[in-house]
């Protein structure tokens, strides 16, 4: 007997819904992002166009170079567009001030990086409570709430430890666990296995897919993976400066 993964299993529930009754988390229409260069002008984006739907988990894959990264940062708040309109999360992000977006971003958004980017020096679980502590919620608080999430990933044996004295995969799962810890309605993830080997990331993946389901995410990953991609509920190819479905032209 097959199993119905989780993202399969959302797909399946949507699809007996009407797209057009449906609000998307992200709309992005017309987007183009231009940079200066010491060669002239370089232009990542063509009048991109992204929807993506709640509890979808999006795959988007490319060559190096093609943009997936600066398109993460455009959705995050992180960068803003030369041109055209970005909504998530029913926030105009391309219209925020720089405290504006800190803001959005704190409470709004879950990343997780290639690496890790865990303050050394900070143990798991101080490093867990860090966006709650950026809120301004008490040290208490903060600390209870990372510790369901150092549980939510099975790290709870090691929210004494510094990110040095954790595997890669440990390290991953305290940045996941960091990313959700203050309930974000989207997440985003910039190639999350890619430091890890193949086994781990394997294990990695299956996480964020239990996380991403039982927590009702909508979730965006860029990944070089196409196995991993495939069990998204689809997979966007980045090519050209337009996203298409895999298999299909730009």
């Amino acid at each position: 007997m097959n199993e119905t993964t989780p993202a399969a299993a959302s797909q399946a529930s949507r699809s007996t819904r009407d797209p057009e009754s449906r609000v998307p988390v992200i709309r992005v229409q017309g987007l183009q992002k231009t940079y200066s260069t010491a060669r002239g002008a370089l232009t990542l984006f063509h009048g991109l166009d992204l929807d993506v739907y709640p509890g979808e988990l999006v795959a988007i894959v490319g060559q190096s170079g093609a943009g997936k990264s600066t398109l993460l940062h455009i959705l995050g708040a992180l960068d803003t567009p030369t041109q055209g309109t970005v909504h998530c999360a029913s926030t105009n992000v391309a219209a925020l001030t720089q405290r504006q977006a800190a803001a959005f971003r704190n409470s709004r958004i879950g990343y997780v990086w290639q690496f890790h980017y865990l303050l050394p020096e900070f143990t798991a679980l101080e490093n867990v409570a860090m966006p709650l502590l950026a809120r301004g919620e008490s040290r208490r608080e903060a600390l209870a709430a990372a510790f369901n999430w150092l549980k939510e990933v099975d790290l709870q044996d090691r929210g004494e430890h510094r990110p040095g004295e954790l595997s890669g995969g440990e390290q991953q799962r305290v940045a996941l666990a960091r990313a959700l810890v203050g309930n974000p309605q989207l997440l985003l993830a910039d190639e999350p296995t890619g430091d890890l080997d193949e086994s781990t990331a394997g294990r990695v993946f299956q996480l964020l897919e239990r996380l991403h389901s039982s927590h009702g995410l909508t979730s965006i990953v860029v990944t070089h993976n196409l196995e991993l991609a495939a069990r998204c509920t689809r997979t966007l190819r980045l090519e050209r400066g337009r996203l298409a479905a895999l298999g299909q032209p730009a």
